[in-house]
């Protein structure tokens, strides 16, 4: 079952013997966790009817008898083992998965690994519980993934002011989710549409300083705003590292040679191939003006060397900031 779907099946009270969550991205275990255990027994329920083990601090038998533990006063009880990576023979849960109690709700979150699926274990759950891998979102998927978060809390977000939040805090959905649900408590009720201002306002992002800013610069070989914002990397270089800004730089020019060899350049299929939102199609067909074949290549082998150059190899002397002003000089000119 997908994410949605497995949450669907919560919001309706169809409720499964075990949820074995396992995979790379700890937000939808925790997601789904979270309504599980928030959800299914009310407060006075809880108290004798939910407990929370930790893989660290436990083991197979003890999690199989609380399970086999019928509810007080209540018609389930909810068991929740967290960090159960870190559990010993994981594969003798099988006793238990063979005939489990309908009354219980087993959560296992099995975070950052997954079961072989060559293993008895894998192909039981496969067949009578909910197995579920998270999988870590591709770049490309996280603006929908933000479009449709902010869907279901009926707000809006600037394509701008997606990625500039990204660029800021990476693929990690739960710090974005977290600052998502700062924006939509701080914001007035009536704003629907998040915009790079709220950002800059509310979580101390500067909308025109930052590596996405500084990749549309480059785009447009816009020299003084280029300039303007290395020099507020130099000043601010705890928030900007030179290797970040050059990671991001590098990320870009690839997309734009990709470009050059698209053959069908319609915003749709150019958007499909270069795994980016529609939105920025544009941006990458001025780079590709801006910067033929050959110049984009060289930009790559522009960014490798000072990629090495920040990490020591081949410079003695200079700055990071300095080498940044170097990269970007050579870039456009």
């Amino acid at each position: 079952m997908t994410f949605e779907e497995i949450l669907k099946e919560l919001k309706e009270k169809k409720y499964r013997p075990i949820y074995f969550l396992m995979g790379e991205e700890p937000y939808f275990i925790d997601r789904i966790t979270e309504t599980i255990a928030e959800n299914v027994l009310s407060e006075e329920e809880k108290t004798f009817n939910q407990m929370v083990l930790y893989g660290k601090d436990t083991d197979i038998p003890n999690i199989i008898n609380t399970a086999k533990r019928f509810p007080m006063m209540a018609s389930h009880q909810v068991v929740i083992v967290r960090e159960a990576q870190h559990l010993d023979k994981i594969e003798d849960l099988i006793y238990y998965v063979e005939s489990p109690l309908e009354s219980t709700l087993l959560v296992i979150n099995y975070k950052y690994k997954k079961l072989d699926k060559r293993k008895k274990l894998y192909k039981s759950l496969e067949k009578s519980s909910i197995l579920f891998e998270s999988k870590r979102l591709y770049d490309d998927k996280i603006p929908p993934w933000i479009y449709s978060y902010l869907r279901y809390r009926r707000k809006k977000i600037e394509p701008k002011a997606a990625m500039i939040l990204i660029e800021y805090l990476g693929n990690d959905l739960g710090k974005i989710a977290n600052e998502l649900e700062k924006l939509i408590i701080i914001l007035k009720a009536e704003q629907d549409i998040i915009t790079a201002s709220d950002i800059e306002r509310n979580i101390g992002i500067s909308k025109d300083y930052n590596n996405f800013e500084l990749n549309n610069a480059l785009a447009q070989r816009n020299v003084l705003k280029a300039n303007r914002i290395v020099r507020y990397f130099q000043g601010n270089q705890k928030n900007h590292p030179v290797t970040l800004t050059i990671t991001s730089i590098y990320f870009f020019f690839s997309k734009v040679l990709n470009y050059h060899f698209i053959p069908d350049k319609s915003m749709r299929n150019v958007a499909s191939i270069l795994r980016i939102d529609p939105f920025f199609v544009r941006d990458y067909e001025t780079a590709a003006k801006n910067y033929n074949t050959a110049k984009t290549v060289q930009v790559i082998s522009l960014l490798r060397e000072y990629d090495l150059k920040t990490k020591g190899f081949g410079n003695v002397s200079s700055a990071p900031g300095e080498l940044l002003k170097e990269l970007i000089y050579k870039i456009m000119h």
